[in-house]
């Protein structure tokens, strides 16, 4: 009787410092020096192609870390960076992808509506070994699709600092 005390005493210490594991997660995110790397190589990216616009990068919840605005990008364009990178990482998705399947009559039309999302492409994830580490936003391009490449640009730009 007193060994089986033992036995449920024994097991039930050894699983506290699990269950304590377990209310805490570790996570990576974007350094501040990568994020403005990362921003700076997409705002050349653009100026490269002739395109004058606002880049944002966000940390994995969304949280704004760099703005660049370059000289004559319209006023409009930092709101609209920061919103499509924004969007990016709280859905986990390339806004090219939620404007794709956000479109009128389609069932998930309604994603528009919702506060803060900008279902316009140009926004996508960064990513480092399988996990989130922030979002990337572009305006200020003519059309999502060049905003979108100034992005993917800039994101291979920084990739070797990303890996682990």
């Amino acid at each position: 009787m007193m060994r089986c005390r033992l036995a449920i005493v024994a097991m039930l210490l050894l699983a506290l410092p699990a269950q304590a594991q377990d209310a805490l997660i570790t996570y990576k995110s974007l350094s501040p020096e990568v994020a403005l790397e990362l921003a700076r190589a997409t705002l050349a990216a653009c100026r490269e192609r002739g395109y004058q616009v606002a880049v944002a990068v966000v940390d994995r919840f969304g949280v704004t870390q760099v703005v660049l605005r370059d000289r004559f990008a319209g006023a409009h364009t930092v709101q609209t960076a920061t919103g499509k990178a924004w969007t990016a990482v709280s859905f986990r998705t390339s806004t090219s992808e939620i404007a794709a399947i956000s479109q009128p009559g389609m069932m998930q039309f309604g994603l528009r509506a919702l506060p803060g999302v900008v279902a316009i492409g140009g926004g996508l994830t960064v990513e480092a070994g399988g996990s989130l580490v922030g979002g990337v936003g572009v305006s200020g391009a003519p059309g999502g699709d060049a905003d979108e490449a100034c992005a993917k640009t800039g994101i291979e730009a920084v990739r070797d600092k990303l890996e682990f």
